[in-house]
């Protein structure tokens, strides 16, 4: 592996985490959006 690849494979990997944050994120928010609906 040269230095471009390995930079490549950190680079995705950071990706891969933010994508994981963002989605569970979201999925908490529309559950929480939900719950408050049936609250009202």
């Amino acid at each position: 592996m040269n230095g471009f690849d390995i930079v490549m494979v950190i680079a995705i990997i950071l990706f891969a985490r933010l994508g994981v944050r963002l989605v569970s994120g979201y999925i908490k928010m529309k559950k929480e959006q939900k719950e408050e609906d049936l609250n009202d």
